[in-house]
């Protein structure tokens, strides 16, 4: 019931070329950005991403961009991000837009063991339709294209059929959390957190502050350690080491 690594680099020794890992965060507010950077330093490359968005330049997920360590993005949002953006365009990356409602339940639905559901987000588009470029070729062309959806109405408004998303491994962050897995995240910091490790068939998880079983009450925990196999404790310098994209919305 221990689940507590030695660190980082331990943590995710054994995720291999090709994997797929479901990442949280929002933006940089609660990413692994520890664990992410071990994985940058183990080498593992043409790794498939489910994130809400691929990090910035330089910080969270934007440091395995930049190595060229990434194969394929499922993501809602990509705007803040240069090298993620040249790569997209240029055919090195595969990219699946996903809307944000959507994509947070189709990674709780498969923590909960539900393989598909239907809803009316994107009705009408060509997330429906088909057509959304995953892959761009050299020339510009459209190489790989989104498939069309299945669409069925309920109670006369159409909706469309999404798949649960279930990942090799699953990188997160948390505030507090115990050596059996249980976790409880930080105000905005919980975003994507839950749901990615609900997803991830191994479920790496840096933890702020590690407590003893028992410290936390049953009332108070967000995730529990059903879902969580490894747990990684910061330094107080690792913890403290957060940032902020942007620290005013004008001049």
């Amino acid at each position: 019931m221990n689940k507590v690594r030695a660190n980082a680099d331990e943590a995710v020794a054994d995720i291999p070329d090709g994997a797929s890992l479901a990442v949280g965060g929002f933006g940089l507010s609660g990413i692994p950005e520890v664990v992410i950077r071990a994985l940058h330093e183990q080498g593992a490359t043409g790794l498939q991403v489910v994130s809400n968005n691929c990090g910035v330049d330089g910080r969270g997920l934007g440091v395995l961009l930049a190595a060229g360590r990434i194969a394929r993005v499922t993501g809602s949002y990509v705007g803040e991000n240069k090298e993620f953006a040249r790569q997209y365009l240029s055919g090195e990356l595969e990219v699946e837009l996903v809307p944000q409602g959507t994509l947070a339940e189709r990674l709780r639905a498969g923590g909960a063991g539900i393989p598909a559901f239907y809803t009316p987000a994107g009705v009408g588009t060509q997330v429906a339709n088909g057509g959304l470029p995953w892959r761009y070729a050299a020339d510009g062309s459209v190489a790989v294209a989104s498939p069309p959806k299945e669409t069925r109405d309920f109670h006369g408004r159409p909706h469309i059929l999404e798949h649960a998303i279930t990942t090799d491994f699953a990188l997160v962050r948390a505030w507090r959390g115990d050596r059996h897995g249980n976790l409880v995240f930080r105000r905005a910091a919980a975003n994507f957190n839950p749901l990615a490790a609900m997803a991830g068939r191994i479920t790496i998880a840096e933890v702020e502050e590690l407590v003893e079983p028992g410290e936390l009450s049953p009332d108070t925990v967000h995730l529990p350690g059903v879902f969580v196999q490894r747990i990684v404790e910061l330094t107080p310098a690792q913890a403290a080491d957060k940032q902020i994209e942007k620290r005013t919305v004008r001049a």
